[in-house]
């Protein structure tokens, strides 16, 4: 009998097709996978009667009066979706220079997450804490002499997260980027009682082209013109700023930290998940789902397929979840 020879390290000993041979060993060997516990669901909310008023720039998203809310929230906690994200559509006559609206206790914002508390429990709900819904020059910040000044406006989002705690909202979101405002906001909902309020923080949150379709969404379009938010987001350019704008939420007592936007940030969400070792999650926002959507309506891409592979892209950058406006589209094709 032949001696049987040792084999050769590499080809063809080695032949890494094999575990892609079949369905069930891809499985088997997938290294991420994703989950309806993934997901987040962004939804906006009107205090009109329509019960859903189409967005233009955002196909098949819509925004919805508060007893539609609740309703669509029900279907999120039934198909499993842990937490959803409400985004308030403010009446222009509300909105002012100060954005008193943003602390008023009876606002949209704080009636809808009222109203899902009291409709259903065993769902999270997450509120922004950032004014520019709310204002009528359309920035994240109170505008003194042409420019947003950061401690004035540290005040109003302090007022802003108490009543949205007050109103039963459990993940505050400051997704103002304001310096040392997750500092303050923790310090001040500890003090009203709140330190079980979570506080997930836009931590890196850039000054992007892709937030066009939520502004129409929200309506803060029209009152930010064409002006831009570049003294307070992150420039596109800069990697090791984000690791700083993290770090510094994190020592300010943030619970989870958020990279928006997502797909074209991928290296910021794998960066920071591997310094911090945080909870950290990617905003699918409205521009990259409204592009993805508008492709697969135009039979450009199979919307569906590609749409998946984006948020396994998220998962395999390190993200431990993603808000995306299709969350309950993808949450039906998942269980």
């Amino acid at each position: 009998m032949s001696k049987i020879k040792a084999p050769q390290p590499g080809f063809p000993t080695t032949r890494l097709r094999r575990n892609r041979r079949n369905g069930w060993t891809r499985k088997l060997v997938a290294e991420n996978h994703l989950s309806v516990q993934d997901l987040i669901w962004p939804i906006f909310v009107h205090n009109g009667k329509e019960p859903k008023i189409k967005i233009p720039t955002m196909p098949d998203v819509e925004r919805l009066s508060v007893q539609q809310l609740v309703e669509q929230v029900g279907q999120a906690k039934a198909l499993g979706i842990p937490m959803v994200a409400v985004f308030p559509v403010v009446n222009p006559e509300l909105k002012s220079a100060e954005a008193e609206e943003a602390y008023n206790k009876d606002n949209l914002i704080c009636q809808a997450i009222a109203a899902i508390k009291d409709a259903h429990d065993g769902i999270g709900v997450m509120s922004d804490v950032a004014l520019d819904p709310f204002t009528s020059h359309g920035h994240d910040g109170l505008l003194r002499n042409g420019h947003i000044v950061n401690d004035e406006t540290l005040e109003v989002l302090c007022k802003q997260a108490i009543v949205q705690a007050k109103a039963g909202c459990d993940v505050i979101a400051p997704s103002d980027m304001m310096d040392g405002r997750v500092g303050r906001i923790r310090a001040a909902l500890d003090e009203e009682g709140f330190e079980n309020v979570l506080i997930m923080a836009y931590a890196a949150k850039y000054a992007s082209n892709l937030y066009g379709p939520f502004r129409d969404a929200v309506g803060s379009a029209p009152n930010l013109g064409g002006g831009d938010k570049k003294t307070y987001q992150m420039d596109p350019a800069n990697s090791d700023e984000a690791l700083r704008e993290v770090e510094l939420d994190i020592k300010e007592g943030a619970d989870m930290v958020m990279v928006k936007p997502g797909i074209f940030y991928l290296d910021i969400i794998q960066r920071v998940k591997s310094k911090f070792l945080m909870p950290t999650f990617a905003f699918q926002v409205s521009g990259e789902y409204a592009m993805l959507k508008t492709a697969g309506t135009q039979g450009i891409i199979n919307f569906d397929q590609v749409f998946k592979e984006s948020l396994i892209a998220f998962k395999r950058a390190g993200a431990s979840g993603i808000l995306t406006y299709g969350a309950l589209e993808i949450a039906k094709k998942l269980n």
